[in-house]
């Protein structure tokens, strides 16, 4: 999750630069170009970061053969989560060159919003997952999502 605010934070600062900056037309179009094609490698490396997180958490949180079933459950709403932020992303940059100052705010609302819906999809799928877990895995799971027990063990918070 903290990659993502990242993301989110920098998007704004990069999409408030560009709304303050008129784009000729045909400027508008090679970058409508361009962007389409950083929109796409942009996908693929969110896609290889989420993949990436997926695997850690499936590693920190000791994920046994019997909880694989709910486990997939818990990943694949990930997978779905990104893909959605990921468009959304994707149309607030595309639209970056001639949005207007208003566009960006709600383009921004728009990218919280689906994060924050991201958020509570995601608690739905893991909670099951999570009252299966022994008592001193959902310690482990405790310690990993609420980020205790110091920098070494800090991830970003599933998205």
């Amino acid at each position: 999750m903290n990659k993502y605010f990242l993301v989110l934070a920098s998007t704004a600062l990069v999409a408030s630069a560009y709304a303050q900056t008129p784009a000729p037309v045909v400027a508008a179009v090679a970058a409508s170009s361009t962007a389409t094609r950083s929109v796409n490698a942009g996908d693929a490396s969110r896609d290889a970061s989420n993949e990436k997180h997926i695997k850690d958490l499936h590693a920190k949180l000791h994920i046994t053969a019997a909880e694989e079933p709910l486990w997939k459950a818990v990943a694949d709403t990930m997978r779905a989560n990104t893909m959605e932020v990921d468009k959304i992303v994707d149309r607030r940059e595309a639209a970056i060159a001639t949005a207007t100052a208003i566009d960006d705010i709600n383009s921004y609302a728009d990218v919280a919003q689906a994060h924050a819906d991201s958020v509570k999809k995601l608690s739905v799928a893991f909670a099951p997952l999570y009252t299966a877990m022994p008592d001193a895995q959902r310690k482990i799971a405790d310690e990993v999502f609420t980020q205790r027990g110091g920098s070494d063990k800090k991830i970003a918070r599933a998205q």
